[in-house]
């Protein structure tokens, strides 16, 4: 871990990311992509210190209300965070200036801000988003090694709602020849369903790689799925989208169920729920 000051913490389009690297060690992470330039291991975390005060000078000079994105890029709450804070105080700080949240994470720490959360939705608004991939948390363990388990995620989404906090999922990556069975996805599906998440983003039935990510995969194949590589090779070469051959059936039963259920899943629509700040406050804030 390191750390470093910064020029800016807020995208233009108002997203931001606290930390770079991650700990959680998933199999498939796109952010170790060389595209990326990383110059330190992608595990030792780069803490942006600064940022809290960057978020606070941006915020307060603003008088239109927006929400605010965390977790595009790295997961606001990695193992750091427990002793760190950082997200937590940043999130207070949205708080006290009344903005909205939109964070994304595949760790149940985030139920330790519960609290300051539900003061952010009373105030404006706060959407949690969770990625599950696979409903077997024996799989789970193998592509998402350092973090809490589908079941575990599918708890804390189930804690959200009883707290009256809108949730949306992220139902990626589907890895080709692994979890791509409409098994999988019925389950993780009914867990959602049970969960009364708002949104599921699901971009199909497949994943990416490029440089940097390709071998990270490659080499956690052949370490528990061997002669899984070969298949890759053949099926895909250099590829940078590798489609399931199962995506259309998978994705006829994803918009079955989620149009039965009443969840979003355009991807689309999904986003602009996530950027949308509720008019009332915008109004309250102006006056």
């Amino acid at each position: 871990m390191h750390y470093t000051d910064v020029k800016g913490i807020l995208s233009p389009q108002n997203g931001m990311n606290l930390y770079r690297g991650c700990t959680h060690g998933c199999i498939y992470c796109d952010s170790r992509s060389k595209c990326y330039q990383f110059t330190n291991d992608f595990e030792d975390i780069e803490v942006k210190k600064n940022a809290p005060e960057l978020l606070e000078k941006a915020l307060r000079s603003r008088r239109k209300k927006c929400m605010i994105g965390t977790g595009a890029m790295c997961d606001p709450y990695m193992h750091c965070e427990e002793t760190l804070g950082l997200t937590r105080h940043c999130l207070e700080i949205i708080e006290r200036y009344g903005f909205g949240v939109a964070i994304q994470t595949k760790s149940d720490r985030i139920l330790r801000d519960l609290a300051l959360l539900k003061r952010i939705h009373e105030k404006a608004k706060c959407v949690v988003q969770m990625t599950l991939t696979t409903y077997d948390d024996d799989l789970c363990r193998i592509l998402e090694p350092n973090v809490c388990t589908t079941n575990r995620r599918v708890e804390v989404l189930e804690t959200f709602r009883d707290h009256g906090i809108p949730t949306v999922v992220w139902l990626s990556p589907i890895l080709p020849f692994i979890n791509d069975t409409g098994e999988n996805i019925e389950r993780i599906l009914d867990c959602c369903i049970q969960a009364k998440v708002r949104g599921i983003i699901c971009f199909g039935m497949g994943m990416t790689l490029r440089e940097g990510s390709r071998e990270y995969y490659y080499a956690a194949l052949d370490r528990h799925f061997p002669g899984m590589k070969g298949k890759y090779h053949r099926k895909y070469g250099y590829g940078y989208e590798l489609a399931s051959d199962r995506n259309g059936e998978l994705m006829e039963l994803f918009y079955e169920k989620c149009k039965k259920n009443q969840i979003l899943c355009d991807v689309e629509e999904c986003f602009r729920y996530l950027r949308e700040f509720p008019e009332r406050y915008e109004q309250l804030s102006f006056f």
